[in-house]
This record gives structure tokens, sequence and C-alpha cells, in this order.
């Protein structure tokens, strides 16, 4: 078994146990089950929902509902399946009647998410919805942006409307299924451009190294 893998997984278990301990805000209160998330812990692309509903709730498993079943007819559209990704949301409880999380809930969970992308290390992060999409776009809309890549450092992030939108607006429903037919396509850009970058970093290393050794030469 490849070791850095394993130590990846024990990692993000050890998260996991954290999360469903978790007391950070009030919705440890109302939970029956934290969603810590779920997935390849090495995946190319991580997806962040909003926050758990009634069945993620109930089986402490992220997109499980209507809106998952969807989920999952759009990454089998372009070849993937649950097991080829990351999923997970920017809180990690469910709020009381499927609300809106609330600021503080986001910032109290954002500690888990932040540590989660650092571990898995994904080449594309895709957003479901406004509020994982104000993570990284703030003063933007979702109507303006969706289905459009922007790279934000070493990360690609890609907006997409929650499935759950899709599935009360029909006409979101085959807005959702053209945008994410183009992720593959952004996949292969990401790691192609992670690539270039590790290659321009390790050609200034080596020409650090080797002005290093000329000036050892000089004395």
């Amino acid at each position: 078994m490849n070791l850095e893998g394993k130590s990846r997984e024990d990692s993000l278990e050890l998260i996991a146990s954290e999360v469903r301990k978790c007391t950070k805000c009030p919705l440890s209160a109302t939970r029956t089950n934290a969603v810590p998330g779920e997935g390849n812990p090495s995946a190319q692309i991580m997806f962040i929902g909003e926050g758990p509903g009634f069945n993620e709730d109930r089986q402490g498993r992220p997109f499980v509902g209507a809106a998952g079943a969807f989920l999952n007819e759009l990454l089998q559209s372009v070849g993937l399946r649950r097991e080829d990704v990351f999923i997970t949301n920017v809180v990690k409880c469910r709020p009381p009647g499927n609300r809106d999380p609330l600021p503080e809930e986001i910032q109290a969970c954002s500690c888990y998410l932040d540590r989660q992308i650092e571990l898995i290390k994904p080449a594309v992060i895709v957003t479901l919805g406004r509020y994982s999409m104000a993570r990284y776009f703030p003063n933007e809309r979702i109507s303006r942006i969706h289905g459009q890549p922007r790279r934000i450092g070493d990360l690609t992030v890609v907006p997409l409307f929650h499935p759950a939108a899709a599935l009360h607006q029909p006409a979101l429903k085959e807005t959702s299924i053209s945008d994410f037919k183009k992720i593959p396509k952004i996949v292969e850009e990401a790691l192609a451009a992670r690539a270039s970058k590790q290659g321009e970093d390790q050609d200034d290393h080596d020409n650090d190294n080797t002005e290093s050794l000329e000036q050892l030469k000089l004395f």
C-alpha cells in the first residue's frame, strides 16, 4: 500500500473524528450525525456543497438524498464515480430545517475544510451552491459565473449551481448538465498548469543550486 496515501487517509479520518465530536457552534446541539465528507484521499476533484440535509444528517454521509442522486448522475455523465472524487460541505452539521448556514457556522467549520483541502491537494475544486462559492468569490453571483473556471493560487475553482437548486428549478437542470460536461477538460488543464508550475519551481531550484556552486568555486 502507498504509505503517503495511507498517511493521508489516516489524517483525513482524524479530521473526521474531530468533526464528529465537534461542539464549536450551536449546530452540534441539533445534529443527529456530523457529516465530515468522504471520497478519494488523493482526489483530483473536490466537491464542496453547503451543508447536510435531512438524509445526510441521518446517515452521516454527504449528498445521499435527492440532490445526491442527481450529483451521482452528473458524475456518471462524465465518467466519474463518487469513489474518484472527494465530497464535503462548508458546514459539517445540518442547519435546523435546512436553513442557510450562518456566517459564524461556516467560520467554525472552516478549519476542518482548510485541513481537508491541504491534505487532499485537489487540482480542481467544484463549489456547489452560493455559500461554498462565496468562500472563493465573496462578491460574485452564481448566476453570472457558474461553469467558469478561475485560478486561485495552485487551485482551479469552478462554481456550479447546487444540485438541489437544479431539482427545484428545471431550467437549471440542463445548465448543470452542460456545466458538468466542462469538468474533464478543466481538470486536464489544471493538471497541466500544476505540472508546468512544478517544472518551473524545479528549474528555479536547480538554478539556485548552480549559482551556489559557482559562488563556492570562487573561494
